[in-house]
């Protein structure tokens, strides 16, 4: 079955106390987008569609030349929201696939996880990884506030996996403010949503500290690879 390979990278990095947006920030020596293309070009019979911010499209295809990136890709406009950019990747899509959604943020995702992604959408329509909470929560309701119990509670990852019949109907709908990732989206239809289990090291770069944990994780791999 087809693949396409839906990369996210519209976000503005606000967080990041940088004037260019975090995905383009140097990750061991290259930006941190092509660090997630990377981790995905072992997918056989996939298309890669990038979608990104149309201010940066030219700051992209200046670094694609600098630093003689060749995999291929679509680029798509991203859109007001990211509910409204994987609505614009999608256009691209057509039936049957399966299609991957993943944050540019998060370029550390294994092989091994996105094998196991494609593998469980195939085999129930779709695919989400999550990792439990190892600290305490509560939750807070205006002035008020109580534990809850963590262990009924996930942290939910990308790359999200889905068959292409489901979540193309899914991003029909009109934008709401629920729709936090893709997996609300189509939950929000009364499909399931397949939980697998996600990475601890599969972390959402936010923040310059996130970075330098990244490096960190990087260097290890290195580490255990030699």
């Amino acid at each position: 079955m087809k693949k396409y390979i839906l990369i996210l990278a519209g976000g503005a990095g606000k967080r990041f106390e940088s004037e260019l947006p975090k995905q383009f920030a140097l990750l061991n020596g290259k930006p941190m987008l092509m660090h997630a293309f990377e981790a995905f070009n072992q997918v056989e019979d996939a298309e890669f569609v990038l979608i990104l911010n149309e201010d940066w499209h030219q700051h992209w295809n200046n670094l694609c030349q600098e630093y003689a990136f060749k995999i291929p890709h679509r680029l798509v406009v991203g859109g007001l929201t990211r509910f409204h950019s994987v609505q614009a990747g999608l256009a691209l899509v057509t039936n049957p696939s399966l299609i991957a959604i993943h944050d540019a943020v998060r370029p550390l995702v294994s092989a091994e996880l996105i094998q196991s992604c494609f593998k469980i959408a195939e085999l129930k329509s779709c695919a989400v990884p999550v990792i439990p909470f190892t600290d305490s929560i509560r939750y807070v309701s205006g002035p008020h506030n109580k534990t809850v119990a963590r262990e009924q509670y996930r942290a939910v990852q990308t790359p999200q996996v889905f068959k292409s019949n489901l979540i193309l109907q899914a991003y029909r709908q009109s934008w709401e403010e629920k729709f936090t990732d893709d997996s609300s989206v189509l939950e929000s239809l009364g499909y399931p949503v397949i939980l697998i289990p996600g990475e601890t090291e599969n972390i959402k770069i936010t923040s310059p500290n996130d970075l330098q944990m990244a490096e960190i994780i990087l260097k290890n791999r290195e580490i255990k690879a030699l």
